[in-house]
């Protein structure tokens, strides 16, 4: 490594504090200069740090909005708390973690805290985590309590600099309705380095949960869709409430919570269709009422009954589209139920009760 000597006067280390966030190439950095420091220095080092600490900046709270409470408990059911350092789960090593999961410069092989240290410390992680949130995410500001409370608790596992990168933010910042796009988001960040994680899975849905509360019901938005309403009534930029029923009286929904979970369905079909060249998206099979899925055939706990809030499904092929490629990609994309329809045409995309990940074939 060649480093400029006119830069280093510039250099403090308190400025490297203040910029940390746990991101990879920081960690990197600072093991690169722990392996140089001289062991006693650095003993020396950590102690001065445990003892008295630095004090950060406090993020500015959001007036009136009592995210820290929510976020504490959130994050103390998932991280535990461990008075003596351990290494990361993923990775065997860095970042070192201790207390409700706070890392940083000082904590390494060897690092004791006290519980009232762990305490503080994970409040204060929490509000510069929350600060990092508001400042990605501006529109956050505007949220409430749950629902800003949960994106910080995600953050707070994932890091400020995954968030700004993520799919999540790029779609957030686009005006997309954050509940779907949290539904669709979050439970993708469930790996660690051996892979699929169950304390992530668990995590995410719990994260995912508390952003839902508190929202204010889909019935107070204005030019909501109705069950009655026509066909040509669109769901989405390219999805009317025809398609849901293929066109057919006997297929009309006739709830408004299965209007509702068409809207989200039809959310997701046009990235669907954005993916593939913007070619049309054919709804082959949507709403069947018990009547109707008897006569097909339907399981008699089909997702295509909407027969719950939150429960649905569509079977959908792309107009001049490899059916297999659309498939993969939905297998990528869609957290919830994906059913291998391809050798017969199509792909089964549906949301069961929990919204667990499900696959399988026909």
């Amino acid at each position: 490594m060649i480093v400029n000597p006119e830069l280093m006067a510039d250099i403090r280390l308190v400025n490297v504090a203040k910029a940390y966030q746990g991101l990879s190439h920081q960690i990197a950095a600072l093991n690169w200069l722990q392996e140089r420091i001289p062991s006693p220095l650095l003993a020396e080092f950590a102690e001065l740090w445990r003892a008295d600490p630095p004090v950060k900046p406090q993020a500015s709270p959001t007036p009136g909005v009592d995210w820290l409470t929510p976020c504490v408990a959130l994050v103390k059911e998932f991280e535990g708390c461990r008075l003596k350092a351990y290494p990361d789960p993923g990775t065997g090593g860095d970042p070192w973690t201790i207390g409700w999961g706070s890392t940083g410069p000082g904590i390494g092989p060897g690092t004791v805290w006290t519980q009232q240290q762990a305490d503080e410390a994970v409040q204060q992680d929490l509000r510069e985590f929350h600060h990092g949130v508001l400042t990605v995410l501006p529109m956050a500001a505007e949220w409430n309590g749950n629902r800003q409370a949960a994106l910080t608790s995600f953050t707070y596992n994932i890091g400020v600099g995954a968030l700004q990168e993520s799919t999540l933010r790029r779609r957030l910042i686009s005006g997309e309705d954050p509940i779907v796009v949290v539904r669709d988001e979050l439970p993708r960040w469930n790996k660690g380095g051996s892979g699929v994680m169950p304390g992530l899975v668990r995590r995410r849905a719990a994260e995912v949960e508390l952003f839902c509360q508190g929202s204010a019901p889909a019935a107070a938005s204005p030019g909501r869709v109705r069950p009655g309403d026509p066909f040509t009534t669109r769901l989405s930029a390219h999805f009317t409430l025809g398609e849901f029923a293929l066109g057919q009286e006997a297929r009309r929904f006739t709830a408004q919570h299965q209007v509702d979970t068409a809207a989200e369905l039809a959310a997701f079909l046009e990235r669907v269709r954005a993916a593939f060249g913007g070619k049309p998206v054919v709804i082959t099979s949507g709403y069947r009422p018990p009547a109707i899925n008897r006569s097909v055939g339907g399981a008699s706990a089909s997702e295509h009954l909407f027969d719950a809030p939150g429960v649905g499904a569509v079977d959908v092929c792309v107009q001049g589209s490899d059916i297999t490629a659309v498939q993969a990609w939905c297998d990528k994309e869609w957290p919830y139920s994906v059913g291998y329809g391809a050798p017969k045409g199509f792909v089964h995309l549906g949301i069961r009760q929990g919204r667990p990940r499900v696959r399988w074939d026909y």
